[in-house]
C-alpha cells in the first residue's frame, strides 16, 4: 500500500469510529417506551384483591373502568427496574379471548403493540371445560389480526392456575383429581395454541403448583391454610389472592423481560405496600425465579440483588 495514503485511511477510520460512539451515545441518551397490551378478563384485572385498584393511574385501561390489576404491578416492577414501558389493559370478566375478538377488535386495533399478553377462560372453555379448541382457535385468530398492524409484536400467552373450587367441590371439573392435575390440562392447552406460532407460553399456573409443591402456598383453602403458608386464592377459591396475583406479576415480569424477579429485591415497593413481609416477596420471588429458570427464559446475566432490611419508601407516580 502506498504509505502517503496510510494517514489518509487512518483518520477516516477514527471518523468511522467517532460517528459511531456519538451515534450510540445518542441513541442511549433518548430512551424509547415500549408498549404492551394486557387483554384479559378477572385473573388480569385482579378480581377479589386490593390488586384490582393498585395504581390505576400508572397504566391506560382501554375500557375506562378504572382498573390497575396486575399490569399495573408489571408496570411497577418494571420502572423499579429502569424498563421503560408503557402499559395498557382491555378486560372483561367471565369471558375468553373469542370475547375480545368478537367485542373489543376496534378497541385493540387502535395501534400497534410492541408486545401483548393474553389469556382465555379459566377452565379453557366456559362451556366445555378442558376442551383447548376454542382456546387454540382464538388466540391464533387474535395473533393473526395483531400480526395485521405489526409483525414484529411480541405475543404471550398466559396459561392460567388450577381453581380450587374446581378441584375439591362435587359439581367441578376436576373433582376428584389433584391440584395439579387441572394446571397441566390448562398448560397443554396453551402449549397447543402456541405450538408452531411463535407465541410464548407465560406458566403462571405452573408457578402456583411449584408454590404449593414446595410448601410455599397451601394446596387446599377448604381444609384450612396453615400457618406458614400462603392462600394463592381469595375468598372464592378461585380468583387470586393478592399473593396470587403479585405471583402472577413477577412470572409475568421475568418472561417478558428476562430478567430475574429476585432481583427485585425483598425490598419491593409494591409487595410493601400491598402488605407482603419481606418474607413472603422473597418467597413468591424465588418460586417464579425456580419456574422460569426451569423454562429457560431468564437472561443469563440476570443476577439476584443484595437484600436491603429497611421498608422501601412509597414507589413513585412514574411506577
Amino acid at each position: 500500500m502506498d504509505n502517503s495514503i496510510v494517514p489518509i485511511l487512518q483518520r477516516r477510520n477514527w471518523r468511522t469510529q467517532w460517528l459511531l460512539t456519538l451515534a450510540l451515545w445518542l441513541i442511549a441518551g433518548n430512551t424509547f417506551a415500549a408498549s404492551i397490551l394486557f387483554i384479559g378478563n378477572s385473573f388480569t384485572f385482579g378480581y377479589g384483591s386490593p390488586v384490582r385498584y393498585y395504581r390505576p393511574e400508572s397504566v391506560a385501561d382501554l375500557n375506562s373502568t378504572g382498573q390497575g390489576g396486575v399490569p399495573a404491578l408489571f408496570k411497577s416492577f418494571t420502572a423499579q427496574a429502569g424498563l421503560p414501558y408503557d402499559v395498557y389493559l382491555e378486560t372483561e370478566p367471565g369471558v375468553g379471548i373469542d370475547w375480545h375478538l368478537e367485542h373489543k377488535l376496534e378497541v385493540i386495533g387502535q395501534r400497534s403493540w410492541d408486545a401483548v399478553v393474553m389469556h382465555g377462560f379459566s377452565t379453557l372453555d366456559s362451556k366445555k371445560p378442558g376442551d383447548p379448541a376454542l382456546l387454540v382457535a382464538s388466540v391464533r385468530q387474535m395473533a393473526q389480526f395483531l400480526r395485521t398492524k405489526n409483525s414484529k409484536t411480541d405475543i404471550r400467552i398466559m396459561a392460567t392456575w388450577p381453581r380450587a373450587d374446581q378441584v375439591y367441590l362435587a359439581k367441578g371439573a376436576w373433582y376428584g383429581k389433584p391440584i395439579e392435575a387441572m394446571a397441566r390440562d390448562v398448560r397443554d392447552g396453551y402449549d397447543r395454541a402456541a405450538a408452531g406460532t411463535g407465541i410464548t407460553v407465560v406458566p403462571v399456573g405452573d408457578a402456583w403448583v411449584r408454590a404449593m409443591r414446595t410448601g410455599v402456598a397451601d394446596s387446599n383453602p377448604y381444609d384450612g391454610i396453615d400457618a406458614d403458608k400462603m392462600n394463592l386464592w381469595t375468598y372464592d377459591a378461585y380468583h387470586g389472592s393478592t399473593y396470587g396475583y403479585y405471583l402472577e406479576a413477577l412470572v409475568l415480569f421475568g418472561n417478558i423481560t428476562g430478567r430475574d424477579p429476585r432481583s427485585l429485591g425483598t425490598n419491593e415497593c409494591s409487595g410493601f405496600e400491598l402488605g407482603l413481609s419481606g418474607a413472603q416477596v422473597g418467597a413468591l420471588q424465588q418460586v417464579a425465579f425456580d419456574q422460569l429458570a426451569a423454562e429457560g427464559t431468564l437472561h443469563a446475566a440476570s443476577a439476584k440483588p443484595e437484600t436491603k432490611s429497611s421498608p422501601p419508601a412509597r414507589c413513585s407516580a412514574s411506577h
